[in-house]
């Protein structure tokens, strides 16, 4: 019930044409299959494993938002000094779509052989 009501919300949020085309991108087939997978692993009464298989798909999709609502909500009044302390900030700034980005960039300034004359 839960799968379901939240697929009716987010294609209420964004619409039916943008939930299509989030679901339908190449580069999401992975976490699509997981979190589905995961969805049919529940039907079939194996809530364990479906509910793990749906939180690496969603992780997988929304991986990218993550650290966007962090920053959002470093500016909140009760919560805003969590979410500002050092390991917070780190965790966010490598998690998601963020890290995929910059671990091949950090591995070339780290890289020793890239930098020795040839």
């Amino acid at each position: 019930m839960g799968d379901i009501l939240f697929l009716v919300g987010l294609t209420l949020t964004i619409g039916v044409s943008r939930t299509r085309r989030f679901f339908s991108r190449r580069d999401r087939m992975r976490g699509n299959i997981a979190f589905f997978g995961g969805v049919f692993l529940v039907m079939i009464r194996w809530p364990i494993f479906g509910m793990i298989c749906q939180v690496y798909g969603l992780i997988y999709l929304f991986g990218q938002f993550f650290p966007i609502a962090a920053n959002a909500m470093r500016d909140m009044p009760v919560v805003g000094s969590l979410f500002r302390t050092p390991a917070v900030e780190n965790f966010f700034e490598n998690f998601g779509g963020a890290s995929r980005r910059t671990s091949t960039s950090r591995r070339e300034a780290f890289d020793l052989s890239a930098r020795l004359p040839v």
